[in-house]
């Protein structure tokens, strides 16, 4: 990064971005530019005379169009910056690289839990799943049984984790959002993040726990077990039964240890919260940079946020290693299009009021952030919403772009780790896989560095480059996945964001 206050981010943009809060009237004389307004840091600014109708570029990408004459040193946001549509071509498999995956003895390693079925864990927790909602106070309770003192004696167990919900009644089944919950729920039940599993439902839901395990091949053994609070004898009695359940778990799980595995073994989620300007300058293609060193060492990245690759869709299916994968990609984007329409959404356009401060005028600038988190490698494949992930390599998770419901996805999916991007200051931690929060400015970070575990505001500072501090990030998953607490878990969060992705009608 230079010394000027301003950043041009290619030769063909017409808007450059402020590096922080710029008064009124500066004269910025290398650039031949006197501001006509006070700008926030991570805004744009007009670079040059933009007539009405002349689409405006960032990174050499339209995002926009002017919506009236913007003259040079203006500030260009949401009050003279209109949203428009328009043809992008596909171009499928146009841009793929081959991968140089390093050899197997190259490869980095962590300290994971390696389960029977030869998946590999980055935390040792036991999960208590509710069917229902009706379910909810009970795993609750069970789990809160389990204090750090009566964990003492396990000390190999991260804790007992409750995976309450909202749903698994008065809903339509069979429909898509029922079988979007059994697969959610069925996805957790097998993370390799946690050694035992009770599942709980009340007895007269419409999510049946015997179906949802026969329907999801969920073996029933003394890694998992149920109970029906019907059937167990009401509210205290299945919070017993629950909590003797856990305790015969304990010591088996407690025997789990860690050993050297391989970096293939990491499949990490990819998020961002509020973002803002500064969020496509340094944290996500930081992000980026990580996710292509995982995938040269064999490991899966999971990009997801179907709203917010809306506009730059082409970045990813033009890296697509068949027309088929593509295609699919831009299937779901099409089901998103019907999903939404007549809704004032994401995906329609405006985005949430921290992104609009932070300086992204609309889901196409949004967008054009949000995608560099998933690298440069070639798109492997498309998943549906807690789809089992199989494919090594950098794939797409279809989600909405509400952090905790991705983020629950890609845990169902399979993701042991999540990497969280953020320029305004998400406040997110997740379980039973830990989350790494990754901050877009110095400023922010050090405002919360109760919150935030890397700074990648040192990329506009001048002191990393993309590169160097994709390396960083890198470094510190291999730490977190190795038992290394990260900033949310310190804080005790992830017990309430686990948040199924809600499709259907309530009845």
């Amino acid at each position: 990064m230079n010394n000027l206050p301003l950043i041009r981010l290619h030769a063909n943009d017409n808007v450059l971005i402020a590096k922080q809060t710029l008064a009124l009237g500066m004269a910025i004389d290398e650039l031949d530019l006197r501001l006509r307004a006070q700008v926030p840091g991570g805004h744009k600014i007009a670079a040059c005379r933009i007539p009405a109708g002349t689409p405006i570029r960032k990174y050499d990408t339209i995002i926009g169009v002017a919506a009236r004459d913007i003259e040079a040193g203006e500030h260009v946001h949401t009050h003279n910056l209109a949203l428009v549509d328009f043809d992008r071509d596909p171009a499928f498999c146009q841009d793929v690289r081959p991968v140089m995956l390093l050899p197997d003895h190259e490869r980095a390693t962590f300290q994971g839990y390696v389960r029977p079925d030869g998946r590999v864990g980055t935390r040792n927790f036991i999960g208590i799943i509710a069917s229902v909602n009706c379910s909810a106070t009970v795993i609750n309770h069970i789990a809160n049984h389990f204090t750090a003192e009566r964990l003492a004696a396990f000390p190999n167990v991260d804790g007992v984790a409750a995976f309450a919900q909202t749903s698994g009644c008065g809903m339509s089944s069979p429909s898509e959002h029922f079988d979007v919950l059994r697969r959610t729920l069925a996805g957790y039940a097998r993370h390799p993040n946690l050694a035992g599993v009770l599942i709980v439902g009340l007895g007269c839901e419409r999510n049946q726990v015997s179906s949802l395990v026969e329907s999801q091949n969920l073996a029933s053994d003394t890694r998992l077990r149920t109970l029906v609070m019907q059937d167990s004898g009401g509210t205290r009695a299945t919070i017993a039964a629950g909590i003797r359940a856990i305790e015969e778990m304990l010591p088996a799980a407690n025997a789990a240890q860690r050993q050297t595995v391989s970096a293939s073994h990491l499949k990490i989620g990819l998020e961002c919260g509020g973002s803002d300007g500064f969020s496509a300058i340094t944290a996500n293609p930081a992000l980026g940079a990580a996710m292509d060193i995982l995938v040269r060492h064999g490991g899966t990245a999971i990009l997801s946020e179907t709203p917010e690759i809306h506009g730059v869709e082409y970045m990813l299916t033009r890296r697509a290693v068949t027309p088929e994968v593509g295609q699919k990609l831009l299937d779901r984007l099409a089901w998103w299009e019907k999903y939404t329409a007549g809704q004032n959404a994401q995906f329609n356009g405006v985005v949430g009021h921290g992104n609009q401060q932070g300086g992204l005028a609309n889901i196409f600038e949004k967008s054009l952030g949000s995608a560099m988190k998933g690298g440069t490698t070639p798109l492997q494949a498309v998943y549906e919403y807690a789809e089992p992930i199989d494919k090594p390599g950098f794939v797409f998770m279809d989600s909405p772009g509400y952090d905790p419901v991705a983020v629950t996805g890609q845990i169902a999916s399979g993701a042991n780790m999540i990497c969280f991007t953020t320029g305004r200051g998400s406040m997110f931690g997740s379980k039973p896989a830990p989350t790494l929060k990754l901050a877009s400015n110095t400023a922010m970070y050090s405002r919360l560095q109760d919150d935030m575990d890397i700074n990648c505001g040192v990329v506009l500072d001048g002191e990393l480059d993309i590169d160097a501090m994709g390396q960083r990030i890198f470094e510190r998953i291999l730490a977190a996945a190795s038992g290394e607490r990260t900033k949310s878990e310190m804080l005790g969060l992830g017990s309430y964001e686990f948040v199924p992705w809600h499709l259907g009608i309530v009845s």
